[in-house]
């Protein structure tokens, strides 16, 4: 049986597991995140498809199985794994997704690498992709292709099976027209893009620079411009834009754009901070506290991150205002998501370097200013973190959103603690009552984490009481219901187009 909704992702919405010999499928370990999230729109169709990726060594292919049928909690649906082989990997994910095309995408142009890209075994994993969505889909099927590294698939899809609504889902940012345009595949990319039926982003920030930067490339004309939601760009910040185009038109094709942020799952997190086993642990991490002020800083090891810049703000904290020595404590998080990676590797050394020089410095027998966790923290842990947390501090240079924000503020029932948070991450237009920082400055952001400790109780309540509204209306289940009717107005393509050729 064919699917009407065929999910092109490159992670498995499953983990595999041996029992008795047998391979066995579960669902991810947190059901919070983009996982999880994307998998419930399966619940809202008759029969869905999920594409995927996984590593298989060569001499492994014969005995592997393709397509396997899933069974949980929103019902059953079908995952076509495409086997890659480990050189498939390196050359399609680490060299030219994260060395070349992630870069850019943050406006990193001075960490681009063009040098090493296999640019034909990006093409040859992305038909790949574009074949097995084609089979697991209905002639009027809809596919949602998700992020940078798939910006082929919606190209080879109108060649192998034209009738198909597609849609295009960017979880990153899209940089400006001027920064995209280094690529050196940049016609062939948006080529594609503007194969789609609904191209979306976060924030209208990114959906403008994209039809700018496609603009420059072809003959694509707008034909719908639309204001921004209220509260979703306010004025003077660094990612506002107070009109979107939303309807574009080339070679008499409609592609519709569309920018709404991915939201947090508020009441699942909200259940978990009522369990008597997270008052446990948050009972157990103030106690270890003994009276000290907990920060809290989640996330990955990626120069993009601003880790380093947001330590060396700490060491200056300490420095600036020896009175808060031994009265408050950092908490990191630093996972590494691609440790094979020089880049990556290089970044983590220097975090860890940073931590023991500020922990050297300033830390003694019975306090350690910075307690770094470089392995990741079960979703539950978190929340006992975010819930005995004071300061919740995200400063990215460039993030295509940041859910930890969101989750933080969740979190916040009783409205006590504060968000210090990077005007350049997607989420910052969502969020204006977090303390804005500019990771850039030095001084924005002593400002910041001065203003966040120092800030009187009342103030900070009726900022985190803003930041909860916004996080509660424009939840994950606001988004799903946005995104499914955005779906539902796609128009069924009527007749093939004359499309290129597959190299």
């Amino acid at each position: 049986m064919k699917s009407n909704l065929v999910i092109v992702y490159h992670r498995q919405p499953m983990e595999e597991a041996v029992e008795d010999g047998k391979t066995v499928y579960r669902p991810h370990s947190s059901p919070n995140g983009i996982v999880p999230t994307l998998k419930s729109f399966f619940g809202e169709i008759d029969r869905g498809s999920w594409i995927a990726w996984t590593e298989v060594k060569a001499n492994q292919r014969g005995k592997f199985q393709r397509v396997v049928s899933v069974s949980d909690s929103v019902g059953e649906y079908n995952v076509s794994r495409l086997p890659l082989t480990p050189k498939q990997v390196k050359s399609f994910y680490h060299v030219t997704s994260k060395e070349a095309l992630w870069p850019i995408l943050h406006s990193f142009p001075e960490t681009y690498d063009y040098e090493p890209v296999d640019w034909p075994t990006y093409r040859e994993v992305n038909w790949r992709f574009a074949e097995a969505a084609a089979a697991e889909a209905a002639d009027d099927a809809l596919v949602w292709v998700h992020d940078y590294n798939l910006w082929l698939v919606p190209l080879y899809l109108r060649q192998i099976k034209p009738s198909l609504r597609i849609a295009f889902f960017h979880h990153t940012p899209f940089p400006a027209a001027d920064v995209f345009n280094i690529l050196p595949w940049r016609m062939e990319i948006m080529e594609s893009l503007l194969k789609c039926d609904l191209v979306g982003f976060h924030i209208p920030r990114y959906a403008v620079n994209f039809v700018a930067a496609a603009r420059t490339m072809f003959d694509v004309e707008i034909d719908e411009v639309t204001e921004t939601e209220d509260g979703m760009s306010p004025k003077g910040m660094a990612l506002s834009e107070p009109t979107v185009p939303t309807r574009l038109r080339y070679q008499g094709n409609e592609i519709n754009i569309d920018a709404f942020p991915v939201g947090t799952n508020a009441d699942y997190i909200e259940e978990v901070v009522q369990r008597p086993e997270t008052d446990a642990k948050v009972a157990e991490i103030r106690e270890a506290l003994n009276g000290r002020r907990l920060l809290v800083s989640v996330g990955r090891t990626d120069y993009t991150k601003g880790t380093l810049e947001m330590l060396a703000t700490y060491e200056r904290l300490l420095a600036r205002r020896p009175e808060l020595r031994d009265k408050i404590t950092l908490m990191v998080t630093s996972v590494s998501s691609n440790p094979n990676m020089a880049v990556y590797r290089k970044q983590q050394r220097e975090i860890e370097a940073l931590v023991g020089r500020i922990n050297g410095r300033y830390g003694n027998l019975g306090w350690q200013p910075i307690i770094l966790f470089t392995t990741a923290v079960p979703f539950e842990e978190l929340i006992a973190y975010y819930r005995a947390a004071d300061v919740c501090w995200i400063a990215p240079l460039r993030d295509g959103l940041n859910l930890v924000a969101k989750e933080f503020c969740a979190t916040c029932g009783d409205e006590q603690g504060m968000l210090v948070l990077s005007e350049f991450t997607g989420a910052a237009v969502e969020l204006p009552y977090a303390v804005l920082t500019n990771p850039y400055s030095n001084r924005s952001m002593d400002a910041a984490i001065d203003q966040a400790l120092d800030m009187p109780a009342a103030e900070q309540r009726a900022r985190m009481r803003r930041l909860r509204d916004c996080v509660r209306h424009y939840d994950i289940a606001h988004w799903s219901r946005h995104v499914m009717q955005r779906f539902d107005e796609i128009k069924p393509r009527t007749a093939p187009e004359i499309t290129m050729v597959a190299e």
